[in-house]
């Protein structure tokens, strides 16, 4: 049964399914498949990783990818807290305004709704980028400087509620839990995408979203710039003038590097650009423009702005990656996986707990991805947060778990480990303390 289930769920991030096993009456029918194949996107990426290393390539970074996985966790969080509100408008438009009532049971019906999320899809991804407003949010999918499985991962908090328009024409026909399967089959798509290890697929490359043609879309080369939109065919990019094909080297992220690993301030930096862009500039005119022409519009420029002020940059460059000594480096992966396997059984059993549970739980993921990212930036403060969650994690794990528990073991492993982390912090502290003070001395 779960071998069956491992070879389905991998089907499914291909979109190599029967339509007739994904076919459901009801949106509580419909499986979260996303949080099915977590466990999946880990294995691959550590498949990715030993190909790399095999191959002796450079594609992967510790820190942008713990990075990538912070935001994606993030992204699952607000997910976790408010999963039905991007789909409610589809469900009300589908109840009050349909003009057809397309058999829910039809494989006809899931193949016509294949068709309309990608072209949805399409038209969300492109406005995405030529809607400043938009790009805000999106961005954050783009501000990785590597591109590996991991950047699949790094995703919006915020872009699934800003962009649920466009696929309400869908509503007029399609049952929302047909949509709400080619969505997520949409999303589970692209991961694969996100390599340099496949090179090219051959006649593939004329009909569907390749590793090629999103490693352009990734590209801050200016011959990159707002290329291949496409989700899983890229026939709508050969149809409406947006295709590139891969030629030079590609050199990922956006056209000015974000020099941080800070979830929050990777989700909210753009916003917090937009905002001060709005005040200074005059004029209601130019102020809509802030927010509704492209990220790269000034008074003055194009709609779009000018390919001339993005930067003409070339391969190789220097990415952002503060260099950690190695005992650093395995202390972050150690607490990121703890985190991570604490967030995927969390999402597994939301369900049955109340929001305030839920709740806690994300707030705690956020602050332990915060301090993993102050600890990859190297910021003065990273050591003092760190103890604080530590000791956090233990206090509230002392009062609440009880060591009777079938779990006992498990319990006290993480105690001794999370007071042995804060231990270690604590005299990391009292060392850089010392040598400060010792400096004012001399």
């Amino acid at each position: 049964m779960i071998r069956n289930l491992s070879f389905r769920s991998l089907g499914r991030m291909f979109y190599l399914v029967d339509p007739r096993n994904e076919i459901f009456e009801t949106i509580g029918d419909v499986p979260d498949y996303v949080t099915e194949v977590m466990p999946l996107f880990c294995v691959i990426m550590m498949i990715e990783l030993m190909i790399t290393r095999w191959k002796n390539k450079d594609y992967i970074n510790l820190s942008d990818s713990l990075g990538s996985i912070s935001q994606g966790v993030l992204s699952e969080c607000s997910r976790l807290l408010l999963r039905g509100v991007p789909l409610a408008a589809y469900i009300w438009v589908y109840n009050n305004w349909r003009l057809v009532t397309l058999p829910w049971d039809s494989v006809w019906t899931w193949l016509l709704c294949f068709i309309g999320v990608d072209f949805g899809y399409y038209w969300l991804h492109r406005a995405s980028h030529e809607l400043n407003i938009l790009w805000a949010a999106h961005q954050v999918h783009h501000s990785s400087e590597c591109y590996n499985l991991s950047t699949a991962l790094r995703q919006s908090v915020l872009q699934s509620y800003s962009t649920w328009m466009f696929y309400l024409p869908l509503a007029l026909g399609i049952p929302p839990s047909i949509f709400l399967v080619h969505q997520q089959f949409n999303l589970l798509y692209q991961f694969w995408i996100h390599t340099q290890v496949i090179k090219t697929l051959g006649p593939l490359e004329y009909i569907i979203n390749t590793p090629s043609h999103h490693r352009v879309h990734h590209g801050r080369n200016r011959y990159c710039i707002d290329k291949n939109y496409a989700g899983t065919l890229i026939i709508w990019d050969r149809l409406f003038g947006t295709f590139e094909q891969e030629s030079e080297e590609v050199v990922y992220g956006v056209t000015h590097p974000l020099t941080t690993f800070d979830p929050t301030n990777v989700q909210l930096c753009h916003y917090i650009h937009i905002f001060k862009t709005f005040l200074e500039v005059k004029g209601l005119q130019n102020k809509l423009s802030v927010l509704f022409k492209g990220p790269g519009w000034a008074p003055g420029k194009p709609r779009l702005g000018s390919i001339e002020d993005i930067p003409d940059v070339h391969a190789p460059q220097e990415k952002y990656s503060p260099q950690l000594p190695l005992w650093c480096k395995l202390y972050v992966l150690v607490h990121f996986s703890l985190v991570t396997v604490a967030f995927v059984d969390l999402a597994n059993r939301h369900a049955s707990m109340n929001q305030v549970t839920i709740l806690c739980g994300i707030m705690y993921c956020m602050l332990s991805l915060t301090c993993f990212g102050a600890i990859m930036d190297k910021k003065f403060w990273a050591p003092l947060l760190e103890v604080v969650r530590c000791i956090l994690y233990f206090t509230v794990d002392f009062f609440l778990s009880s060591t009777a528990s079938s779990y006992h073991i498990l319990i006290m492993a993480l105690r001794i480990t999370f007071l042995f982390s804060a231990l270690l912090w604590s005299f990391h502290l009292v060392q850089v303390f010392s040598v400060k003070i010792h400096k004012k001395t001399e």
